[in-house]
This record gives structure tokens, sequence and C-alpha cells, in this order.
């Protein structure tokens, strides 16, 4: 088990977890949404299929259950880079945790990173993400690619 990797020896989830984080490999990045989203979601799945794949121990390279409030901290997924990778997050989400966001992004040396993670307002398909993610010059891009 990696406690702070996406891709390598996922930690498991008994599916109690707030949000499921999942990579976009054409974002170079990970998307994350919480159970009250009820949308459709970048990886094709709404939070319901994601949380049966995940949930009950399940160990699936690519996806990861996790606490809202854990986005905020340096060890989000720091095997890959953490919250540079994180490209997509439901509106209210990224609301809730926007001082959080702006905080760690800071921390790294980007400003505003709230407003360079897109949402369901900039689109649900990785080709929508990725034209937002180039506009805004989000991190993820300049970074190793994920897979």
């Amino acid at each position: 088990m990696s406690a702070y990797s996406i891709l390598t020896n996922p930690m498991t989830s008994c599916g109690c977890f707030e949000c499921i984080a999942a990579v976009l490999d054409k974002c170079n990045g990970v998307m994350t949404v919480d159970r009250d989203y009820r949308g459709e979601t970048p990886c094709g799945m709404k939070f319901t299929t994601l949380a049966g794949a995940v949930g009950g121990g399940a160990v699936t390279p690519g996806f990861v259950g996790h606490s809202k409030h854990f986005i905020g901290s340096k060890k989000f997924i720091r095997a890959e880079g953490g919250i540079k990778r994180l490209v997509w997050m439901p509106k209210q989400l990224k609301e809730d945790l926007r001082d959080k966001l702006n905080e760690q992004g800071k921390l790294l040396g980007i400003e505003n990173m709230a407003d360079k993670i897109a949402d369901e307002t900039v689109g649900i398909t990785q080709e929508a993400i990725l034209s937002f993610l180039k506009e805004k010059g989000h991190p993820a891009l300049t970074m190793e690619p994920l897979v």
C-alpha cells in the first residue's frame, strides 16, 4: 500500500470516503469528485459507479478514495506531483476548498491554483478540460507524463 500514490499500490478504501480521485490520461492529471456531485465526470463514471470500483477494499491503480480536506494537504497524491496534478473537480467542491487549494498552490509557486482547475461548467470531457488547462497554463501540462 502506498498512502500517497494513485498509481502505485494505492490505499484501499472501505466505501466511507467522501471523494474519489481518478487519472485523466489526456490531461496528464487527476480529477476528484465528491459524493454530493450527481453528474457525469470526465472519467465517464458518476460517483456511485466509481465507488463500486474503489470501495470494499478494492485496489485499483488510477483510482483512490479520500476525504475532502485531504485535497488541501501537502500529501495529496504526492507521489505523482500533488495538487499540481489536480485538473478537474465539481464547482461546489472547488469553491468549498478554494482557500486550501490556493494556499497549497502558493507553497508550490502557483498563484490562484483554484482558478486553474476545471469544473463541470468548463466541461466533462477530457478534450474540453484540456483546452481550458492550456488557456489557464495549468502546471500538469508541463509535468512528466503520468502514464
